[in-house]
C-alpha cells in the first residue's frame, strides 16, 4: 500500500496524485507541490489515504508544503501579470497577422515559464511570435493548441438548459460521445438541438445512455409482433421512459391500444430502422409481371436479307458492317476504291469507320512525280559494288548474305 493525497491545480480540473511526505492534509487545503513544469500551487481534493501500489504510477512527486499567507499573495500579483501579458500577447499576435485565437494565460507559481492557450483551426507557424515574446517578458515561453471543448471549459458559459457548462462546473473529463445516442434515445437529429456551446455533441448525451440500453432491452421495437392480452398485434410507436407501447391489433386495426411493456411478448422483433406503420387491413400492391413487362417494350425487328433461321446464340450477325459516309471529294475519285466508296454512297450507309485511302500504286506516282523516286514496297533494287539494303527497313544487324558479282547493269549475275 501506498499513502498518497490528490491535488487540483485548477477550480474544476484533473485530480493528481503526489507522495505526502508525512504531511496531513485536509480536503480545500492549498499546499505547494513539485511538478514536471516546476512549483505549482494547488488545492488538495483527496486527503491523505492508502491505494494499492498498482494504482499509482511511481515515482510520485512530492508535497513541499502547506500554502502559507504569503504564498497566497503571490498567487494574486501572478493573476494581474497574466491580465498583463494577455493584452501584450494578443497585440504581438495582430502584428505577425496569424490567424489564432488566445484564450487564457497562465504562470507558474515560481515565474519560471508563462503558458499562452490558443486555438486555431490548423497548424500555425509561431516562432517569431515566441522571440518576441520571449523578449519582453525575459523569462520561458510555451505556447499550449487546445481545442473548441477545452475552450468552452476554461471560458465557461450557459447551456440550452439555461444552466453552467457541465464541463466548467463538474466534468474532470471529456468522455466520447456519438450520433448513435441520440439515435437511440430518439432525439432531433438537427445539429442546433444536440450541439452544445462549443458545436460539437453535448456531453449530457452521455448520462442517460446506460439507462437507455438498458430499457431498449425490454421495450419492443417499432414493427414488432408481439402477443397482447388482447390478441395479436404490431407495435406502432414506443415510450421507453414510461415503459407503453401502443399496438395495432389484427381483430380492431382502427383503434390503436397502449399496454405496457411488461404486458406484450414478443413473437417477431421488427427492423431496427424506422419506417411508416401500414394498416393491417392493405395490402401490398401486386407487382407487375416482368414477362409482361419486357414482351410490350420489345419491339419487332426486321432481319437482314439472307439471314439464318438458325437460333440467335448459334449464328453470327448478318448485318452489313456501319461505314462512315464519304465526302464528295473522296467519292468522286477514281480507281476500284472510289468505286466502292460511291456504292456506299448509293446505299446510304453514314458510318463508315474506315479512312478512305488511295491505292500503293497511285500513291507511289504522285512520290515519283515529287522527284523521290523511292522504290515500292517489297520491290528489291540492287545496287552496283554495294549489298543489297532495303529502302523501307533499317539494315540488320547480322553479317548481309554474299551475293555474286554483277556483270551488267540489269543485274543477271553470272553463270
Amino acid at each position: 500500500m501506498a499513502q498518497i493525497i490528490g491535488v487540483r491545480f485548477k477550480e474544476v480540473g484533473k485530480v493528481y496524485y503526489f507522495d505526502p511526505c508525512g504531511i496531513q492534509t485536509t480536503v480545500g487545503q492549498h499546499v505547494i507541490v513539485e511538478t514536471a513544469r516546476g512549483v505549482e500551487y494547488g488545492e488538495v481534493a483527496i486527503a491523505n489515504r492508502d491505494v494499492a501500489e498498482g494504482e499509482v504510477t511511481k515515482p510520485l512527486k512530492k508535497l513541499l508544503r502547506v500554502a502559507t499567507h504569503s504564498d497566497e499573495k503571490v498567487v494574486e500579483t501572478n493573476q494581474k501579470r497574466a491580465k498583463e501579458a494577455f493584452a501584450i500577447c494578443e497585440k504581438k499576435i495582430a502584428e505577425h497577422k496569424l490567424d489564432m485565437k488566445l484564450v487564457s494565460v497562465e504562470y507558474t507559481f515560481d515565474l519560471n515559464k508563462v503558458l499562452f492557450y490558443f486555438t486555431a483551426d490548423g497548424r500555425v507557424d509561431f516562432r517569431e511570435l515566441v522571440k518576441d515574446l520571449a523578449s519582453v517578458f525575459r523569462t520561458r515561453i510555451e505556447l499550449r493548441q487546445i481545442g473548441v471543448r477545452d475552450e468552452a471549459k476554461v471560458l465557461g458559459g450557459l447551456g440550452i438548459c439555461g444552466r453552467p457548462l457541465c464541463c466548467a462546473s463538474f466534468l474532470d473529463d471529456f468522455q466520447p460521445v456519438s450520433i448513435n445516442m441520440a439515435k437511440q434515445q430518439n432525439l432531433s437529429l438537427n445539429p442546433t438541438k444536440i450541439s452544445g456551446t462549443c458545436g460539437r455533441l453535448m456531453c449530457c448525451l452521455k448520462y442517460e445512455q446506460e439507462a437507455y440500453e438498458e430499457l431498449a432491452r425490454v421495450t419492443p421495437r417499432i414493427d414488432s409482433t408481439v402477443q397482447t392480452p388482447d390478441g395479436i398485434g404490431v407495435v406502432l410507436s414506443n415510450a421507453m421512459l414510461r415503459g407503453q407501447c401502443t399496438v395495432q391489433l389484427e381483430d380492431d386495426p382502427d383503434t390503436p391500444r397502449v399496454y405496457a411493456c411488461a404486458d406484450c411478448q414478443v413473437l417477431q422483433a421488427g427492423r431496427r430502422t424506422r419506417r411508416p406503420a401500414r394498416p393491417m387491413s392493405a395490402k401490398p400492391a401486386a407487382a407487375p409481371k416482368v414477362a409482361e413487362k419486357l414482351t410490350d417494350s420489345i419491339e419487332p425487328q426486321e432481319q437482314h436479307e439472307g439471314a439464318h433461321s438458325e437460333p440467335q446464340e448459334n449464328r453470327r450477325s448478318e448485318r452489313p458492317k456501319k461505314r462512315r459516309k464519304p465526302s464528295e471529294a473522296a467519292a468522286k475519285q477514281g480507281g476500284e476504291h472510289g468505286e466502292k466508296r460511291e456504292k456506299y454512297a448509293k446505299n446510304g450507309d453514314k458510318q463508315h469507320k474506315s479512312r478512305p485511302r488511295r491505292p500503293h500504286r497511285e500513291r507511289n506516282n504522285k512520290n515519283a512525280e515529287q522527284g523521290e523516286n523511292r522504290p515500292a514496297q517489297n520491290e528489291r533494287r540492287p545496287q552496283e559494288g554495294k549489298d543489297f539494303v532495303d529502302a523501307h527497313r533499317p539494315p540488320r544487324r547480322r553479317r548481309p548474305r554474299r551475293r555474286p558479282k554483277e556483270d551488267n547493269k540489269s543485274g543477271t549475275p553470272e553463270t
